[in-house]
């Protein structure tokens, strides 16, 4: 048995959400060690589409710049049911720089956040799998085997990113509610004319079950659908030119498979993200219907929540109010999630007559509406996520994104107070007001607002003063972080 000196942070599991854990706690200053049973990364693109509040995670902590460059942009989504063009909705988001559904696959999305990794003197420890954890009063000792070699790994927190057959779940304790969708899905990248535009997707509603095609580029698309039987190991392109030709829009044709897989969904979730020193983040606490694209998303701002907290915890300045609002401010967001994901897939299947009817005369009616044309968007693209309820936030818990906190550098280990110029002074001046201890995790900046904000290191809204004065500000920004800092 060999024992490791310590550390701060141990993530099982190097998919996209583990990869980008590593990346931050590199960013913060943790030291950490990321475990893998695979002997290398995924070659397969799995999942694809990610959303805008994710790239405005990505480019806080300074690595969206190559998913950008790497993206095909998806700017429409076209609904089309028995041939016809039910709707067609913009999907270009005001108030932020990415107004586009950035398609890049599950494979090119690793690579990039690994070769990130490694070029900050990060890296993966390939053949190592998990086996358990003890947790003692002020750490956990993981045991691994790694190449067939016992180790145990002393840290201060274990997150397991290790997917749906989670190891790391275990250790806390909760079930994983749910249940299985009855049908089958297969998904199928394939060479295609281009019949259909580059920039849109398409969502296909049919009673034999829903149909979705995902632009990867001019001329390769992913085809995700419900099949009743599988034919083979796994989906042919025969298969897939009869589902496009039964369910699809007229003209596309596929030309030729790149890879295809059958697969089963389960729409589940734990009831709690952390126990002491073990947390979960990713497939390990939900798993949901693929159509609408957020099972990586929502993973990916899992480790974006928790990564800041993590953070001011290994500096010992977080109290267990603040860790368990890991639970209290995802888990609304994944049940909203699942629910929408779950109503979109059993909506596009409906074999009912009637309902079929009413679906074809509402979405078209729907889509003309701005108001559910920007609850469409805001929901879909994630940038209407908020924490409002959470027990260390102080109202709505909105997202805040400046020109500031951009590029990696922007926004980090500490709080942001952020006011227009000529408040700034003041504030300066009733910053004093506060214990020492709360001082040196805030920055004060001057942006132009109509409001003072405290954002919060992942870039939401701690608590805001509309119509507080310099020193009641400061009794709001006192009063949000005592809940959390010790």
């Amino acid at each position: 048995m060999v024992t490791s000196s310590r550390i701060d942070v141990l993530i099982v599991g190097a998919g996209p959400v583990g990869l980008f854990l590593a990346n931050e706690c590199i960013r913060r200053g943790l030291s950490h060690r990321i475990v893998e049973t695979r002997s290398s990364q995924s070659t397969h693109s799995k999942a694809l589409a990610i959303f805008p509040r994710t790239l405005e995670a990505f480019d806080m902590a300074g690595v969206s710049g190559p998913f950008v460059e790497a993206a095909n942009r998806v700017t429409s989504i076209s609904v089309i049911a028995h041939q016809r063009p039910l709707a067609e909705m913009d999907f270009r988001p005001q108030d932020t720089p990415y107004p586009f559904i950035a398609m890049v696959p599950q494979d090119v999305t690793e690579s990039l956040l690994l070769k990130h990794l490694e070029s900050t003197g990060g890296a993966v420890e390939y053949e190592t799998t998990f086996l358990s954890a003890d947790a003692l009063e002020d750490r956990a000792v993981a045991h691994v085997d790694q190449l067939g070699k016992a180790i145990d790994i002393e840290a201060s927190f274990v997150v397991g990113c290790d997917g749906s057959h989670s190891a790391v779940r275990g250790l806390l304790g909760s079930p994983f509610e749910g249940g299985e969708y009855a049908a089958s899905f297969m998904l199928a990248d394939v060479d295609t004319n281009d019949a259909l535009p580059a920039d849109q997707m398409q969502v296909c509603p049919h009673e034999s079950g829903p149909l979705a095609i995902f632009p990867m580029s001019t001329s390769r698309r992913r085809i995700v659908a419900t099949v009743e039987d599988q034919e083979g190991d796994a989906p042919s392109l025969e298969l897939t030119r009869r589902l496009l030709v039964s369910r699809g829009p007229v003209g596309m044709e596929a030309r030729a498979l790149r890879w295809s897989s059958y697969f089963r969904i389960h729409h589940r979730q734990v009831a709690t993200l952390r126990a002491g020193r073990f947390f979960i983040a990713g497939d390990a606490a939900h798993i949901h219907s693929p159509f609408g694209g957020q099972g990586m998303n929502t993973g990916l701002q899992d480790a974006w929540n928790l990564a800041w907290k993590l953070d001011l915890a290994s500096r010992g300045r977080a109290s267990d109010l603040l860790l368990d609002s890991y639970t209290a401010e995802r888990r609304p967001v994944i049940k909203q999630v699942m629910e929408g994901t779950d109503l979109l897939t059993k909506g596009m299947a409906t074999p009912n007559k009637l309902a079929q009817a009413l679906r074809d005369v509402l979405i078209p009616a729907a889509s003309h509406l701005p108001p559910f044309a920007h609850a469409f968007v805001n929901r879909l693209s994630g940038l209407g996520i908020s924490y409002p309820g959470s027990p260390v936030i102080d109202g709505p818990g909105e997202r805040c994104f400046e020109e500031s906190m951009r590029g990696g550098q922007g926004i980090g280990r500490n709080f942001l107070l952020l006011c227009d110029e000529p408040g700034a002074t003041a504030m300066r001046d009733a910053l004093g007001r506060l214990p020492e201890r709360l001082r040196g995790l805030i920055e004060l900046r001057s942006v132009r607002r109509n409001e003072p904000v405290l954002v919060r290191p992942d870039g939401y809204i701690a608590c805001a003063g509309r119509h507080h004065s310099p020193a009641n500000m400061i009794d709001s920004v006192r009063s949000v972080l005592e809940r959390q800092i010790v």
